[in-house]
């Protein structure tokens, strides 16, 4: 059977692509910095980011239909946020030699018992968070890791800021109270922590006792 050089020349060059590209994987795979370990956990920690972001904006929209305006706003500024805490480990996964998987997040709550509730369980959800970062930035620290112990310090002091401002919030209610316009007031003063709009969205006038 006769078969032409061009034919021949095709077939080298595809064998040699595929030899090209394997070898590269094999290269690739041993060059990568983040250990298995590791890249499991901060896999883990775009999750439970992921799950944050879809947690404020449930109860954003929770604020914003019962009327509390000011409070949506902050929380949608929050998603955002989480969004981008996010974003920053999954790329940090990658650009490693890891591979960010992208989270699947299901079962979020909808609808909550008051205002109070819900910032409550802002500041729960936030030390369940600081827990899980430092849980990551010891194993760092154990592992000798010391560049994604490096990585891993701006979210130990974000950490800090958000349980802060979770416990202010909080504390709005027991200082204020929630009788009479109280509420409101609460309301407009969380309005004002939201940075994105310069202190919420509407100005209101305090309603009648």
């Amino acid at each position: 059977m006769f078969v032409s050089k061009s034919f021949l020349a095709l077939h080298s060059e595809l064998l040699n692509t595929i030899t090209n590209q394997e070898t590269f994987k094999r290269m690739n795979k041993r060059q990568r910095s983040l250990s298995q370990e590791t890249e499991e956990l901060l896999n883990k920690q775009v999750e439970l980011e992921d799950i944050s972001s879809a947690i404020y904006l449930s109860m954003a929209s929770w604020c914003e239909i019962n009327g509390y305006e000011n409070s949506a706003a902050f929380l949608y500024e929050h998603t955002e946020e989480e969004k981008m805490h996010m974003m920053k480990i999954f790329r940090y996964i990658n650009e490693t030699g890891g591979h960010a998987l992208v989270p699947d997040v299901t079962n979020i709550k909808h609808e909550f018992d008051s205002l109070r509730k819900v910032f409550e369980e802002v500041l729960e959800h936030e030390i369940f968070i600081t827990n899980s970062i430092h849980n990551i930035v010891n194993h760092c620290y154990s592992s000798k890791d010391f560049t994604t112990f490096n990585f891993l310090q701006w979210y130990v002091t974000e950490q800090r800021e958000e349980e802060t401002l979770a416990r202010r919030l909080v504390e709005l209610f027991d200082i204020i109270g929630v009788d009479g316009i109280g509420l409101w007031t609460i309301d407009q003063e969380i309005g004002k922590m939201a940075s994105g709009s310069g202190g919420a969205g509407t100005a209101a006038t305090a309603p009648q006792a």
